[in-house]
């Protein structure tokens, strides 16, 4: 799979890459990652990304030029990508669900905006889609290009080396991942549930089940109306539902 990242804070991207699974998966040939410095496409001798909003106005807002003239080298050298996201607070909000429809594509564009925004002929001409990782305002997109690069990989097969983890990572099903204890199995009175220790796996893996149903509900109930929940959920939460009627 091809990412390709274009921004004026280069270092910043590779920075963030140049560890963990992303960086496993580039050594394995799993994922490809090229970083491009927006300045390569100004054409003057300040470099310049940025002017001053027409209709006045606070901040500067980034060139469409140079970000056209990049996508257009990429589409050339790199071949045509599945989609050229621009990483913007008015984009859709980033999610599992679309992490796991990005990674089922074998190229990948991320514009990251600085300054006020881009011209709005980038959105237009350029870009096929707009995300947001969150409801809150970032000072660039990098950090946002760094969050999807990353939950795209993981559901890359092979990029994780246990793909079970991944399977059962918080949100997969729509609900949030069970509890997780290793050694030692008591600190300060707080002990691992019995059951983890019993050695018998169906036990074990009910109690998992049960565990992120329960989580789910006390910190985000929301998630249950869309979860992918079987037989076997929805028998336990009609357990977890008994047990708490009893204790009321």
């Amino acid at each position: 799979m091809k990412f390709d990242i274009v921004t004026i804070f280069p270092s910043m991207i590779e920075a963030g890459l140049g560890e963990g699974v992303v960086s496993r998966g580039v050594e394995r040939r799993l994922l490809e990652v090229v970083v491009h410095d927006l300045r390569r496409w100004t054409m003057d001798r300040h470099r310049t990304v940025d002017d001053m909003p027409y209709g006045g106005g606070p901040g500067m807002v980034m060139k469409a030029e140079p970000l056209m003239r990049a996508v257009d080298e990429i589409r050339e050298t790199r071949g045509t990508p599945s989609s050229v996201v621009l990483l913007s607070p008015q984009g859709r909000t980033f999610s599992q669900a679309e992490a796991a429809r990005l990674a089922r594509l074998e190229h990948i564009v991320l514009l990251c905006g600085r300054y006020e925004g881009m011209d709005e002929r980038v959105r237009d001409m350029v870009a096929t889609e707009e995300i947001s990782i969150g409801d809150y305002v970032l000072s660039g997109g990098e950090l946002a290009a760094l969050v999807i690069v990353d939950a795209v990989s993981r559901l890359v097969p092979g990029v994780v080396g246990d793909e079970q983890s991944v399977a059962q990572d918080s949100f997969s099903r729509g609900l949030l991942d069970y509890p997780h204890y290793t050694r030692p199995a008591e600190i300060a009175g707080h002990r691992v549930p019995d059951v983890l220790l019993s050695g018998h796996h169906a036990d074990v893996r009910r109690w998992r089940r049960k565990a992120a149903l329960v989580r789910t509900l006390e910190r985000r109930p929301d998630l249950m109306a869309t979860a992918t929940l079987d037989e076997e959920d929805r028998a336990l939460l009609d357990e977890i539902r008994r047990d708490r009627r009893e204790k009321s």
